[in-house]
């Protein structure tokens, strides 16, 4: 269960009516005040987010299916995960994104956290690189983006990252054609690499904030948001919440990588944050 800004449906129109409001079944930002007030009046975190914990204490559902207790409503202080035990480990400016980052997109328990900064570590050279490195040599293009460098085309792009990410993402992921721009306006950034148009455009919606206007909030405000963001929308919770095995960071790895390169390293990281987070 977790219903938010932005859900709609039949359990939405549920939680809706019991909170005596309009029941339209789509959840805005009046249904989100009135689940803080709610909550705060209920001795519950107010985020205005409802997971199990809000919902089955809102319906009484003793008779309900029991719920993991790992898995309970989305974490928003920094009491509910040891994040003290992250110092020294991860920069503390990561450290201070994760209360948030953890309300608004399902991170409920230290198996996912462990999961994903894992894997953001690793994308981002170690929480360092927020921002796509396209300064690619005319070897390189060949390499790495061979169908749209024929012949000798590459000699002309090379060490040009705007020219390059306006070529190779033009007319896909919601970009215009190379001559926009739009692919170098919206190349990767975060620490795993919202890119396109069409990613930019729903991180706008669901985070409140004009990344198309100012795509560099991605990089500047919202490495570590809009890689949860990756997280949440494709649904890699379910793969975390199968345990802490090296089969599981494996395939985790497959879904954000495409392969399983640096998985050594990945697995590394996911044992040593999930040792100090459990």
């Amino acid at each position: 269960m977790l219903l938010k800004v932005g859900s709609q449906g039949e359990d939405v129109k549920k939680l809706q009516t019991k909170l005596g409001l309009g029941a339209d079944g789509i959840f805005g930002a009046g249904t989100e005040k009135a689940v803080k007030d709610w909550q705060a009046k209920n001795g519950l975190t107010a985020d205005g987010i409802v997971g199990d914990g809000t919902w089955n204490k809102m319906f009484e559902a003793s008779a309900a299916t029991p719920v993991n207790p790992q898995i309970t409503d989305a974490v928003t202080s920094k009491s509910n995960f040891k994040l003290d035990k992250l110092k020294g480990h991860i920069p503390d400016a990561v450290i201070a994104q994760i209360p948030d980052t953890a309300a608004k997109f399902n991170i409920t328990n230290p198996l996912r956290l462990a999961h994903f900064l894992a894997q953001c570590g690793h994308e981002s050279g170690g929480f360092k690189a927020v921002n796509e490195n396209l300064n690619y040599s005319a070897d390189g293009l060949k390499k790495i983006f061979p169908k749209y460098f024929p012949g000798n085309l590459n000699e002309s792009y090379a060490r040009n990252p705007e020219k390059i990410a306006s070529r190779v993402y033009a007319s896909r992921m919601g970009n215009g054609d190379e001559a926009s721009k739009e692919g170098f306006k919206f190349r990767g950034r975060g620490y795993i690499q919202l890119t396109g148009k069409s990613n930019y455009t729903n991180f706008a919606k669901f985070i409140g904030e004009d990344t198309i206007a100012n795509p560099d909030l991605v990089a500047n405000k919202y490495p570590l948001a809009s890689a949860a963001f990756f997280f949440d929308s494709n649904k890699l919770w379910a793969i975390c919440d199968k345990g802490a095995t090296d089969a599981v960071v494996t395939e985790v790895t497959k879904r954000v990588n495409g392969g399983t390169i640096g998985l050594p390293d990945r697995i590394k990281h996911f044992k040593e944050y999930y040792s100090l987070l459990a």
